[in-house]
């Protein structure tokens, strides 16, 4: 389940044009607490077979159609630890920051939550990268 501004949150809820979002998950691990913050679309197009009969005679017509699926219902971060505890039924709160509206803003807010947090300074955070540029000390 995914909360929004404290409550539960439904696919009636995304607005209109609206792609992805910015979330904070917490787990906690062995008694330690972790964080991690990411982005998510909310959907992808998918390609998808046309049935036989959807399909034209004639050749040069496309045999198959992008389907919009929702994808995020079930999305338990890219981290490993965060897919790790999932498999383990570890209670994860799933928490959405900000809805954007464009692929550029995603990306952004992204980054702009991951640097205002401190996310490869403190230890509570999971992130080991902002962009796949800007790393966690070792």
């Amino acid at each position: 389940m995914w909360l929004y501004k404290k409550k539960e949150f439904k696919e009636s809820m995304i607005p209109e044009n609206a792609i992805g979002f910015i979330y904070e998950m917490t787990v906690i691990i062995n008694g330690v607490l972790y964080k991690y913050i990411g982005k998510k679309n909310f959907y992808s197009d998918i390609k998808t077979k046309l049935k036989k009969n959807e399909v034209s005679l004639d050749k040069r017509i496309k045999k198959y159609k992008r389907v919009r699926k929702f994808t995020y219902e079930n999305y338990y971060s890219s981290n490993s630890e965060l897919k790790e505890a999932h498999k383990k039924k570890i209670n994860i709160k799933r928490e959405i920051l900000l809805i954007c509206f464009s692929a550029t803003e995603l990306t952004y807010q992204e980054v702009k939550h991951q640097f205002k947090y401190e996310v490869l300074e403190k230890k509570e955070f999971l992130n080991g990268n902002i962009l796949g540029r800007f790393y966690k000390i070792k």
